[in-house]
């Protein structure tokens, strides 16, 4: 239907598409009026001329009559410039509503596909002079780019291309090319990738076509179980960190954050830690428990280990050997009442003592281990502070002595 008029206003011209032409008037029952006067001519039932199909382009459609629509696409690589469809306008002269577009190899951008191709600016032509061009393949997380040179040529050493494996300038370089030899395939290890390209002001060449493809990234390995220890973290993607924590009573040997690096072969920026009982060292803990070395394996042979523990002042520190398999004699634990082994001792521990519980007088104590060059053990010894009752002797006073008076305790 070319229309359908009512009231007043004089409709526009009209063209009709074919040889027949049906008019169909109606009136109803009610209010009449001067009704209408039409004129027609016949007109030759031209097309549009056939439209001009860009380089590196395709034509999709094959009518060219009146309203009749024609649609363009451009090959991998280039952008349509202009419209991508245009319509055969009516009239006695027929003509497109658009010229046809072009097809054209841009300077830079950005594609998502998982698979596309990139092309120098007027490629196949000769690229233009004094072009900095900077392409970004963005791909979801988890995938790198395969790229693959069809063709590729530039002046040597003053016209080149670089693949960098990540969206900045700063990102590494995974390849770097100038000249006529066709450079072998590349992989990168990000999920987005930076082709750039530079021309200076002398000669030009053809340049390049490249293909690139997605693939799945593998991920870091799983670093669990983790020994004696926690690891926090979501995933093990690339850009991803964990976190190491161990259990208390064991000591983090190596990074406590790692994060998976970029690469073919997905691995970690650092070893895998591990948590080990270490043999000594300073403990401010409260409360807590000391393993022997290598727990819960037996300890090693000649082993010297110092633990110094200290807690608030006006507080012991109370030690009960939970745990205590070693070799009577000659492998023992010493404990002294104090931060040095000048200091009174509170024992010496061996498989065969009776003494399994000790209790401290001062807030600092010395634990030294021992073992000889025989059979290894293991020992369990937790530990806790406490409070101590003032007494007079030997006291370490927390408070003005003016309070203990009070409280009834008589000055010297």
């Amino acid at each position: 239907m070319l229309g359908s008029f009512s009231g007043t206003t004089v409709p526009a011209l009209l063209n009709s598409t074919s040889n027949h032409l049906y008019l169909h008037f109606y009136s109803d029952i009610s209010v009449s009026a001067a009704g209408f006067h039409l004129e027609y001519k016949t007109v030759g039932l031209s097309s549009c001329p056939e439209p001009t199909v860009p380089s590196n382009g395709m034509k999709i459609g094959e009518r060219y009559l009146v309203n009749d629509v024609v649609s363009f696409q451009c090959e991998p690589g280039y952008a349509l410039q202009g419209h991508s469809h245009i319509s055969c306008m009516p009239g006695t002269v027929r003509r497109w509503n658009y010229p046809p577009p072009l097809c054209i190899a841009q300077c830079g951008g950005t594609v998502e596909e998982m698979e596309g191709v990139i092309l120098s600016p007027g490629f196949p032509g000769n690229y233009p002079s004094n072009m900095d061009c900077s392409w970004r393949i963005t791909l979801p997380v988890g995938f790198g780019a395969h790229i693959q040179f069809l063709n590729f040529s530039s002046e040597p050493n003053h016209d080149f291309i670089e693949i960098r494996n990540g969206p900045y300038e700063t990102s590494h370089v995974i390849g770097k090319f100038s000249g006529n030899d066709l450079p072998g395939s590349l992989l990168s290890t990000s999920h987005e990738t930076t082709v750039y390209f530079h021309s200076d002001h002398s000669q030009n060449r053809p340049g390049f076509k490249l293909e690139y493809q997605a693939y799945e990234l593998q991920e870091c390995p799983d670093p669990e179980p983790f020994a004696n220890g926690i690891v926090r973290g979501a995933g093990y993607n690339v850009g991803q960190s964990v976190t190491f924590e161990c259990l208390p009573g064991y000591q983090l040997i190596g990074h406590p954050v790692l994060t998976c690096l970029h690469g073919t072969n997905r691995n970690w920026d650092h070893p895998l830690p591990r948590c080990e009982v270490p043999c000594g060292g300073n403990i401010t803990l409260y409360n807590g428990t000391v393993y022997s070395p290598g727990f819960p394996n037996p300890y090693p042979n000649s082993q010297d280990c110092t633990w110094l523990f200290t807690v608030p002042p006006g507080h012991g520190i109370h030690f009960n050997f939970s745990l205590l398999q070693m070799e009577p004699d000659n492998d023992f634990i010493t404990i002294w009442d104090g931060p040095q082994q000048t200091a009174p001792q509170l024992g010496v521990f061996t498989r065969s003592s009776a003494k399994k519980i000790t209790q401290s007088s001062s807030n600092q104590v010395l634990l030294k281990f021992h073992s000889d060059a025989a059979v290894g053990g293991i020992f369990v010894i937790a530990f806790s502070g406490q409070y101590l009752p003032c007494v007079w002797t030997g006291c370490q006073w927390s408070r003005p002595i003016g309070h203990w008076i009070g409280q009834g305790i008589k000055s010297a």
